[in-house]
């Protein structure tokens, strides 16, 4: 009899610590789980089956870059959207006659609490989806809300737009009921933030960086600038990829992983990489898109970009073409 307890008791054993491994991988293949579902796109139907749910904030961005506005926003969105006018409510903030600068912990944290997001909230932004510029709003709130340690953000990709063509009779109109404030703390995490004075350090084409310009050709070249540059150039040593080339312009949203692995193929995958335009904003989408969605996680976005750096006198600037540049063309002429 005493055997037969003691076996009893071994298979009871046994049985529970069989179950305590179950239940510890189910927990562990969970948690996987939910922070795999925050990627970084997600698609209509991704969001169509996720109305009504508390965790997930939608944050329609339309504003005067995309033609919308909150009047705009009243006359459709997608059910359950807050509207957040990226240029008004303080995405970004001016400093010393510099626009366009990552906000304060205490300022964006009072944003993301008003806009009802909480620790555990899934925040997905939703741009007009009418063009590229557009995009790098979102991308740009994207960022911000991973500098201050909010690691649940996505996009709609194809915005507004994709949406209402998928959904065409899931559209609310009017004001919605205004969220809980929610309990989101802003700590702020360096990861993807660089300032001034360490681009400094980085400019020139010897220092082991990639410094990725996401405006046009003739800003890069220094044929024309922002309004609030001070002077018209670039970062020396900087590499132009125009943020542009990553958008899908006839179908409104971010091209493919496929042509994104293709066309971002220049940039050295061997050394860290900094994003910078004219404010942070085109930058952005270079940013998202190398660091988001190919999964580098050496590139950093330069907020304050050329309107920051021409602001200091004492930093240097390139115009026209690089002797790299002439280099390629030359041989290029040749093979065409």
């Amino acid at each position: 009899m005493a055997y037969l307890n003691r076996a009893y008791l071994k298979r009871a054993y046994l049985k529970r610590a069989y179950l305590k491994q179950f239940l510890f991988a189910a927990l562990l293949w969970v948690g996987i789980a939910g922070a795999a579902s925050a990627q970084p796109l997600v698609e209509p139907g991704w969001v169509a089956e996720r109305l009504g749910d508390e965790k997930i904030v939608l944050i329609d961005l339309r504003n005067k870059l995309d033609d919308g506005s909150y009047e705009t926003y009243l006359e459709g969105h997608i059910p359950g959207a807050i509207h957040s006018d990226y240029l008004k409510d303080g995405w970004r903030v001016g400093r010393d006659d510099v626009v366009g600068l990552l906000p304060s912990e205490a300022e964006f944290q009072a944003l993301a609490r008003k806009l009802g997001v909480s620790q555990d909230s899934h925040v997905v932004f939703i741009p007009a989806g009418v063009n590229s510029t557009d995009f790098g709003s979102s991308a740009r709130a994207y960022w911000t809300f991973k500098v201050f340690g909010h690691e649940k953000v996505s996009i709609l990709n194809g915005g507004y737009t994709a949406w209402q063509a998928a959904y065409p009779n899931r559209i609310e109109q009017g004001a919605p009921i205004a969220p809980e404030a929610g309990d989101f703390i802003a700590r702020f995490q360096p990861q993807g933030y660089i300032s001034m004075a360490d681009v400094a350090q980085a400019a020139g084409s010897d220092s082991g960086i990639t410094l990725l310009d996401g405006r046009n050709e003739p800003q890069y070249y220094g044929e024309a600038k922002h309004p609030k540059a001070v002077k018209a150039g670039r970062i020396p040593g900087a590499q132009l990829l125009s943020q542009e080339t990553a958008y899908d312009i006839s179908a409104n949203r971010l091209k493919s992983v496929t042509e994104l692995e293709s066309l971002y193929a220049e940039i050295a995958t061997d050394q860290p990489v900094i994003s910078y335009c004219n404010t942070g904003h085109w930058a952005a989408t270079n940013w998202f898109v190398l660091s988001e969605v190919l999964g580098r996680k050496d590139v950093k976005l330069y907020d304050g970009s050329m309107v920051e750096w021409t602001a200091s006198a004492g930093n240097p600037l390139e115009i026209g073409k690089s002797n790299l540049e002439k280099i390629k063309g030359f041989f290029k002429s040749l093979l065409g």
